[in-house]
Order: structure tokens, then sequence, then C-alpha cells
């Protein structure tokens, strides 16, 4: 088992009817002004937003709305010039992934003397010295970002999708309560399971290691989404089947699942170009590049492909044989759930983009990914080639 640290602050409070401790979890920090952060509206056509208002009465409530599915830079710099005019204390955001990672930015922005995009682009010595604090009611579960540090962020006018984090972007608290699911449109539920799905196994189908605890609780994990993947889409009100979604969604990405293994991201760092050109949702990016992946890297993978084979789809055979199936049996999960894993589906011009992709690659100097640190660009280039069928 490899050495590892784990850290992870976050308060979530879990279940039905918690918005009542809203109050006293922004009390512990002082706070008086508060940001609320949503997206498109729906906290307002559910009550949801009302509901809050009411809840924070006392404090002074500044309200922006607008962030995107796929959080914009611009967007967000509009959000930190309130947060400086306004002398916001504490920021709330209220809704999925998308939301979440956009206060993370804003909260670190915000205190920031310079373009932040910088910091995203890594360049050297610009960096998130400082944070707002903020708290999350999470509203759609699928990426975690209700409990980690870690944030991606788009910049539309240059087709780009980055990524960042450090401890300083731990939410103080969360919120999840699983009865929002059943407002959910059929289509963010599916994001999220596949979302959930995807964050585990980059982190468990890299090759065998002697964490035995982690294996299992990434298994679990995966077990747990096939089998209630159906009903949550069929019956979203079902408290048993949201509860198990949201909590395997908040489970998949808190940090856990990372400690003592070898973790992959690969299909992340792909999946985010075909985002920044195509605009895809991030779920539907992560199920067309991951099996094309696992086929450009089988060797790297068979042995832990087997194992999934094995343990999460029953599979018998030649052990060659297993993991060739468990990649054929992960692509079929998806398109059961009415997910396209070809990206000939999401545009009708897309014969640019393995080239385009690999040279975003070799200019960041992204010449060594996955598990193995051996995966590059042409490699790259080839996977997102077989994505087009």
């Amino acid at each position: 088992m490899n050495s590892f640290e784990y850290y992870n602050p976050t308060k979530i409070i879990f279940g039905k009817n918690q918005l009542s401790k809203l109050p006293q979890l922004i009390n512990e920090f002082q706070a008086k002004k508060i940001l609320l952060v949503y997206g498109g509206g729906s906290i307002e056509k559910t009550g949801l937003l009302n509901q809050i208002i009411t809840q924070l009465s006392l404090f002074e409530i500044h309200l922006f709305k607008g962030v995107e599915a796929n959080p914009e830079y611009r967007t967000l710099m509009k959000a930190v010039e309130v947060v400086r005019e306004k002398q916001i204390d504490f920021i709330l955001a209220v809704g999925g992934g998308s939301v979440i990672d956009g206060v993370k930015f804003i909260s670190g922005a915000s205190y920031f003397n310079g373009d932040p995009w910088e910091v995203l682009q890594r360049t050297t010595n610009k960096i998130f010295e400082k944070a707002l604090p903020f708290g999350t009611i999470l509203t759609l579960p699928a990426t975690g970002s209700e409990a980690n540090s870690g944030a991606v962020i788009s910049r539309s006018e240059i087709k780009e999708k980055l990524a960042f984090g450090s401890a300083l972007f731990f939410p103080k608290f969360s919120i999840l309560d699983p009865t929002v699911v059943s407002t959910l449109p059929k289509r963010q539920i599916v994001n999220g399971i596949v979302d959930a799905y995807m964050h585990t196994l980059e982190q468990y189908l890299t090759f065998p290691s002697d964490n035995l605890l982690q294996e299992r609780e990434a298994e679990g994990i995966l077990l747990t989404l096939i089998e209630i993947a159906q009903g949550i889409i069929e019956n979203p009100s079902d408290y048993r089947l949201a509860s198990n979604l949201m909590y395997c969604a908040n489970h998949a990405l808190d940090g856990n699942l990372r400690c003592g293994v070898i973790t992959d991201w690969s299909t992340h760092a792909i999946g985010h170009e075909l985002t920044a050109l195509f605009g895809i949702d991030h779920a539907r990016s992560l199920a067309i590049i991951a099996p094309r992946l696992y086929e450009i890297k089988f060797e790297n993978k068979k042995e832990k492909l087997e194992q999934y084979g094995k343990r999460i789809f029953q599979l018998s055979g030649e052990n060659e044989e297993i993991a060739k199936k468990a990649i054929i049996k992960t692509e079929a999960f998806f398109n059961s759930l009415g997910i396209s894993t070809n990206l000939n589906d999401y545009s009708e011009d897309v014969a640019f983009a393995p080239a385009v992709i690999r040279k975003r690659f070799e200019d960041r100097a992204w010449t060594k990914l996955g598990e193995r640190q051996d995966l590059n660009p042409e490699e790259v280039e080839l996977i997102v080639q077989k994505s087009i069928f």
C-alpha cells in the first residue's frame, strides 16, 4: 500500500429537512454579507431559493444568478466584482458541481491581484494564496465537488477548460438532501450516475494494488450505481435510491478512494477538451473517451480490467478475454442509460478534433499521463480518432 495523507475538513450534513441548520453553520464564520450563487433558476421554480432566503433573514443577502453548466470565466469574474464591491464575507453555492466549482474560483479570484486565469494556466509564481469561506447546498449529485478541493473552469472564447485546486477550496460545509433528486430532469440524473461511475474508475481502473479496502470500496460504488441506475431514472422520488445515488457521487470524489493507490485521470484530461471544443456535457465526454482509452492502453490496464470484469460484471473465461469484455460491458452500461459513446453524435464537424487535442497536449507539455505516466500526445490523438465512428 502506498503512503498517503488524507485531509478533508468539509462538514457533511446529509438527509431531509436540514436547511434549518444553515444560519448556525454560517454564524461559525462571523459572516454578515452573503453572496448566494446559483445557476439557471431551477431553484426559483422549486421554491428552494425562497426557503434559503427565509432561513438567512438575519443576513445581508446578494444574489448572483447564471453560472453555466460549464462555469464560464467571464461570468465568474462578474461575481468577483460583486464580492469586492459589496465586501462579501461568505459565499453560498446552491447547485451542482458547476456552481460549486464556480464558487471555488470566485472565492480565490476575489483575493487575487492580476488575471486569475494565469493560475489555471499554471503560470510560474501565480497561485491563489487566500480564499473566502464558502458553503454549499447540493442540488445535483454528480461531481463530488461539494466535498473536495478541486474545480474546473471553462473559457469559451479561447475554447479552453482548465482545472485547479488546493486545500483552500474545501467547502466549510455541504448540505446534501436527497429529496432534490426528484426535481431533476432525466438528463441530469443520467449525467450524475456516469460522473460518479467515471470518477470511481479513474481511481480504480489502473493496475492491481495491495490496498484491498480501497479496491472493495470502489467496487461497492460501481456495483451500487449499476444496481440503482434504472430505478432512479424511472422513479427519482424514491428516497432510498436517491440517497444512494447522492452518497455514491459524494464518496466517489471526496478524496477517500485515492488513498494508498495509483490513480489515472487521463480520461478527464481528454474529456475536458471535448467539452471545451463542442460543449459536450462533462459526464458524456468521459463516456466517449473511456472505452477507447482502455482499448489503447489495454496492456497497462488488462490485469485490473480482468478483476473489474469478474467482480462487477461476473464475467468468466480466459483472463484477456474477460478484460476485453469488461470494456464492452462498460460501454454497454453507458449506452443503456441513453448516452452515446460516438463523438459524431454530438457535432457534425469533429474531424479536426484529434489533431487539435494532440496539439494542446503537446503545447502544455502533457506528455506523461495515466497511472504509468506513459500516455503521450500521439496516443491521445488516436483515442479521440477512435471515438469517431
